[in-house]
């Protein structure tokens, strides 16, 4: 008895056709232990990462052609980690991260379940990164600036795990705080390319969405 209720969803992300495993519904909730409440996981956030969000949909499409050359990319708030898995499809050097319990879980599964080699995993708690941790090239996410702190939690993020030279791309169905945080980024000596981009089938331009992409050259 996993204690919740999982569904697969078929997906299709350019040359990449496979199947995800995600909770049924927003509504689980399996906690026994008490491991997400003490990594700061409310009962109605704890779904949060079983869902595939059109956002991490929107993110996959956008790291489908990116040039992977002499790049280690990192995932931050994987979840169910599509866009990962579309890039180890490509043969990426990826590393996904996430601080849910079961998200490791999810991706490893994720994994097997399309016949790829297990994604490298990181528990990435955004408030605690140690000066050991490694570095990396390109670094993406979805939906990740969606509490007034999570501008400056991920700048930081980003400050001590983005190469001198690297690419952040983020995947934003409009928040507000996106602002603040290209502030945050153009500190860190960022330059901001934002591109209005489609978040659902049928939606009709100007779009809410952006694909920011940020670059820094050293």
């Amino acid at each position: 008895m996993l204690g919740y209720q999982v569904r697969k969803l078929d997906v299709e992300v350019g040359a990449f056709k496979g199947r995800i495993r995600a909770l049924s519904d927003r509504m689980q909730f399996h906690d026994p232990d008490g491991v997400a409440e003490q990594a700061g996981i409310c009962d109605a956030s704890w779904s949060m990462f079983g869902q595939l969000w059109p956002a991490s949909q929107v993110l996959a499409e956008a790291v489908k052609y990116i040039d992977l050359r002499g790049r280690r990319v990192l995932e931050l708030g994987c979840g169910l980690g599509l866009p990962s898995l579309v890039l180890q499809y490509r043969g990426a050097d990826i590393t996904a991260s996430d601080h849910h319990p079961l998200s490791e879980e999810f991706l490893n599964y994720n994994a097997t379940l399309n016949n790829l080699p297990i994604i490298p995993y990181m528990d990435l708690p955004w408030s605690d990164v140690g000066p050991e941790r490694e570095r990396f090239d390109l670094i993406i996410g979805s939906d990740l600036l969606y509490e007034p702190n999570h501008a400056e939690l991920l700048a930081g993020i980003v400050e001590q795990l983005a190469n001198p030279s690297a690419k952040v791309l983020i995947s934003c169905p409009g928040r507000g705080y996106r602002n603040r945080f290209s502030r945050c980024m153009a500190e860190l000596g960022f330059e901001l390319d934002e591109r209005r981009v489609p978040f659902s089938v049928g939606e009709k331009p100007p779009y809410k969405g952006r694909l920011l992409v940020y670059q820094r050259f050293h």
